[in-house]
């Protein structure tokens, strides 16, 4: 049964491929103006349909908050859609009529687009809307723990693109959810690229299927309280960004590293903001709750409140704690809270002055969580300007860590797929856009003449030391 099965999931990975390959070629022909009329239809399915939508993932996976996951659906519409819709993705996207060179854009062809339990809805929304702003079709594969609902949102993006004139079959999604379909996908002659949101081992693998990938590397991000800070924004930004969804964006912060002069009053804001903090006795506790001995995320604790992992772990915490801080003395084996946690617990450490909390944040991201991103809180911009050198791909700061690393709080592109750069073996450091998914062909016009150089250059074979600057200045000049 379990053989047939996996066959029976493996031919629905190749029919939905298949159809996005035929469905991309006709999309492919399509203008700027009717990819933007299909892209406006898709935004206003998923915005209109957000909160059932969230619903569904919170009731699938019991990952998250509700109400979070309602704003991250309405983050990767009308916060994504709002980036692009303007953005030229096919046909020529510019001139340099100085240098002439025109710049055209043309379709990668088809995505597989790989979707975590976490956000399942919201980065099926985004991916689809990237995917077919640039001109592609997209096929996803969904976790199992979030197949029901990741094919609703597909569904959603695919009715709202058909209505809108896109080819039928233009998005697709496995039911069927298994590792031998989402393997075989990996591999189909009908896929281009790969756009891998998930665990370690997923990622891995999308890249070593032999196909062009974008993935992601893990969180782990250490955020440094320094001693300028303004101490009350910066920890209501903490608790915002861990809190928010349960802690289940990459970006959200997972150690705190507090400057030694500011450290009592950070400990009285956090617990005056709903934060309480763990006896050595409950660190263990909880350590073995949320993490596996080799320092894994513990998936039943993933997305879960402080009172659950409270209850789970046997510990007592006051009513209304948001968030559950973990003193720490170290990092590494034996110190299981020290490695990405997504839920509501924190590590916490002290620190003397910025530049050992510098050498702290460099340990934390060598450990895990290299090429991701780091968060300062800090008024003097000296100090804010020596991050620079962190071993990630974004620096937030002085704003929530999931929220500002997506791109929601700050400047960035707004995004469910963040790039880690080759610190963590990802081929981008971006956060991953419409203009990743696009192949930029360039034409270029004859400028000068390289006979008339070439020439010129090879009638001086014999050069001395007496005529050597005569000459270099004759070749400058005529360069020129």
């Amino acid at each position: 049964m379990t053989i047939d099965y996996d066959l029976s999931s493996i031919q629905e990975a190749r029919d939905v491929a298949r159809s996005a390959k035929a469905a991309q070629g006709i999309l492919a022909g399509y203008s700027q103006e009717q990819i933007d009329k299909i892209v406006t239809a898709m935004f206003e399915a998923a915005r209109d349909n957000a909160e059932w939508l969230a619903k569904m993932a919170v009731d699938e996976t019991k990952f998250g908050i509700f109400e979070d996951k309602v704003k991250k659906n309405l983050f990767a519409s009308q916060n994504v859609y709002d980036y692009i819709k303007d953005m030229k993705t096919v046909g020529v996207l510019k001139e340099d009529p100085e240098r002439k060179v025109i710049e055209f854009g043309s379709p990668m062809g088809v995505v597989m687009g790989i979707i975590p339990s976490t956000n399942p809805t919201s980065t099926t929304i985004f991916k689809s809307l990237i995917a077919l702003k640039a001109g592609n079709g997209i096929v996803f594969s969904p976790h199992p723990n979030a197949s029901r609902c990741i094919n609703a949102a597909a569904q959603v993006m695919h009715e709202a693109a058909i209505r809108a004139g896109a080819p039928e079959g233009i998005i697709g999604c496995i039911s069927k959810v298994t590792q031998a379909a989402t393997n075989s996908l990996m591999h189909d002659e009908n896929i281009a690229v790969i756009l891998a949101t998930g665990g370690p081992g997923m990622v891995k693998a999308a890249y070593s299927s032999g196909k062009p990938a974008m993935g992601v590397g893990a969180g782990n991000a250490p955020v440094f309280i320094e001693r300028t800070a303004n101490i009350k924004k910066a920890v209501y930004s903490i608790v915002t960004g861990k809190t928010f969804d349960n802690g289940v964006i990459c970006a959200s912060e997972n150690s705190v590293l507090v400057d030694e002069p500011i450290k009592e009053q950070v400990v009285a804001e956090f617990e005056a903001q709903g934060a309480y903090f763990l006896n050595k006795t409950e660190v263990e506790k909880v350590s073995r709750v949320v993490m596996t001995p080799k320092g894994g995320m513990n998936a039943a604790m993933v997305g879960k409140s402080p009172h659950v992992i409270a209850d789970k772990a046997g510990i007592q915490i006051p009513d209304g704690t948001r968030l559950l801080i973990a003193p720490l003395d170290g990092f590494g084996p034996g110190y299981p809270l020290s490695y990405e946690k997504l839920t509501t617990v924190l590590a916490f450490y002290v620190v003397k002055d910025w530049e050992e909390g510098c050498y702290l944040a460099i340990d934390l991201l060598s450990l895990m969580g290299a090429g991701h991103t780091f968060c300062i809180h800090s008024e003097d911009e000296t100090v804010i300007r020596e991050f620079f050198r962190k071993p990630v791909s974004r620096i937030l700061v002085n704003t929530p860590g999931s929220l500002g690393g997506i791109g929601l709080t700050t400047g960035l592109v707004p995004s469910l797929t963040l790039g880690c750069g080759t610190l963590a073996g990802s081929s981008t450091s971006d956060n991953v856009s419409p203009m990743n998914l696009i192949n930029i062909k360039r034409m270029a016009y004859n400028l000068k003449s390289a006979e008339t150089k070439i020439s010129f250059i090879c009638k001086h074979d014999e050069l001395n030391i007496d005529n050597i600057t005569a000459v270099v200045q004759e070749i400058v000049a005529k360069l020129k």
